[in-house]
């Protein structure tokens, strides 16, 4: 087993997984600390060491609140749960998992972002052990980037200190860990040239921001996108800050901190300005910077202007539905109106209870966003030509415990990443098999660009074919796994008729 590798800044040492078969490198720097004068700037090349890193443990998380803090939020009982986990400016590490022998086998390599919103999330969240993938043959990167204001902070002076990198720090961190993995990756035993990236939540929507940018072409091969598209049915989607916009919000930063200057804010603590940031109810994120980010993901994806790769996407069964927001039922028919035009009788039609309720109205126009974004992918995909395979997931199982949760916003990565036993939900065999079967097709589509394949025991899994508007396949993640052709739902079809012909398609 490869315990000692050579990489570029110098020998890492890891362990034996729990499976002895596999090797853990766990807190590897890629990059230098953005720390002092290196604060809100593109990360810079880690500096080479002498002797050997020992690689066994996880690096501290990137600052954010702390976690565990709310006995009443799921997260906080599922795996942000403990408030002591250590915090620190020097967050830029990543964690290698890998199943190699020797040096030259070449595996295929998955690179994973983790989701929070771009506020919190951290590596060494139990569900995202990468030795269950790493037993299927795969070398598995998961990646530390910067969060919230030390990520996504635009200033006037940091734009004019460095127009070329002006924010969006974070998404520049998980680039530059992909640079990264393309020069050593291969002193683990993994393929630089067959990388996967995936990603769940704001994991999911910096995998699109890496997949439309144009500053990162050749650095991967495909992509997961986990409850990570949301193309907003029933109010405008808020398009990322402008420059200028985050530039604003910086400025108001900085006066509330009491500093005039970069320089001088570059002095502060980084708890100061964390608790500042929470004190103000400030949302720091993502930035349409006309550099790294030069346009909506998800148009870019649509209209095909961007390296357009295979994609596995999709959601849980229950997460952000949406309904339009009216007080009455008359409000409700004047936004029909407004939104649908001459389409607006068909769309009461549908929507419109009959005992006058405008709960039950409200309820009838429930959709979940998620699945109108992954259908209206693969209706452009269509529309447009565009073949490259698009694999369409939905999860619905039930998920036990005390609290009756759903199949709540995350609650497949347990499943995915087959860590069910690091769990406290009375999970039961079924939900095992699941899981080894969902990890299956994950690890199959990472090695070729196809989630098929066969089970553990020989036998082939149920087929999961490309989702395209004329055969709609949707894999269904359920108590038993099967390929879900059904038409969606009468209000989901007329949605998204009405959306592709504003296209004009």
């Amino acid at each position: 087993m490869n315990r000692t590798v050579k990489i570029r800044n110098g020998v890492v040492e890891g362990l034996p997984a729990a499976d002895p078969r596999i090797t853990s490198f766990k807190g590897i720097p890629y990059a230098a600390p953005p720390v002092g004068e290196l604060r809100w700037r593109a990360p810079q090349p880690a500096k080479d060491w002498d002797g050997v890193l020992k690689a066994w443990n996880f690096a501290p998380r990137s600052v954010q609140k702390k976690p565990g803090l709310d006995p009443d939020n799921v997260y906080a009982r599922e795996w942000n749960i403990d408030p002591e986990d250590p915090q620190s400016e020097d967050s830029l590490y990543l964690n290698v998992w890998t199943p190699a022998r020797t040096f030259d086998e070449k595996l295929p390599v998955f690179i994973w972002f983790y989701g929070g919103g771009f506020q919190e999330g951290a590596t060494n969240e139990m569900e995202f052990d990468g030795e269950r993938l790493a037993r299927r043959g795969i070398v598995v990167v998961t990646v530390s980037y910067r969060l919230n204001a030390f990520g996504f902070l635009a200033h006037p002076e940091i734009t004019a200190e460095n127009p070329d990198a002006p924010t969006n720090f974070g998404f520049l961190d998980q680039r530059f860990s992909m640079i990264w993995v393309k020069e050593n990756i291969a002193a683990f035993g993994g393929d630089p040239n067959n990388v996967t990236i995936g990603g769940q939540s704001a994991g999911g929507g910096s995998v699109l921001a890496q997949y439309t940018s144009p500053t990162t072409k050749g650095l991967f091969d495909r992509i997961i996108v986990d409850s990570g598209v949301r193309q907003l049915v029933y109010k405008p989607v808020r398009p990322p800050y402008t420059l200028k916009e985050a530039e604003k919000l910086g400025i108001k930063l900085f006066e509330a901190l009491g500093v005039k200057t970069l320089a001088e804010a570059r002095k502060l603590d980084p708890f100061v300005i964390r608790d500042k940031v929470q004190e103000l109810k400030l949302f720091i994120g993502p930035v349409e910077d006309g550099v790294f980010t030069i346009g909506n993901h998800h148009e870019m994806l649509m209209n095909n202007k961007c390296d357009i790769k295979p994609m596995l996407v999709g959601h849980t069964a229950t997460e952000f539905p949406g309904m339009p927001e009216v007080k009455t039922l008359a409000e409700f028919r004047e936004y029909a109106k407004a939104e649908f035009g001459e389409d607006a009788e068909e769309f009461l039609r549908i929507t419109e209870s009959k005992t006058g309720s405008l709960l039950e109205t409200k309820s009838k126009a429930k959709v979940t966003e998620l699945e109108f974004t992954c259908r209206l992918f693969g209706e452009m995909k269509t529309a447009t030509g565009e073949k490259t395979p698009m694999y369409y997931w939905c999860f619905g199982p039930d998920i036990p415990g005390w609290d009756d949760p759903k199949c709540f916003h995350s609650s497949d990565l347990w499943f995915f990443f087959e860590t069910l036993a690091k769990c406290w939900r009375p999970f039961k065999g079924y939900h095992y098999d699941l899981a080894r079967q969902m990890c299956n097709y994950w690890a199959n589509f990472i090695k070729t660009g196809d989630p098929n394949g066969r089970d553990a025991d020989g036998r082939p899994m149920p087929q999961w074919d490309p989702y395209t508007a004329e055969d709609p396949c949707r894999m269904y993640f359920g108590r038993k796994i099967f390929a879900d052709r059904e038409a969606p739902s009468e209000l989901m079809q007329f949605l998204l008729r009405h959306e592709m012909k504003k296209r004009g398609c």
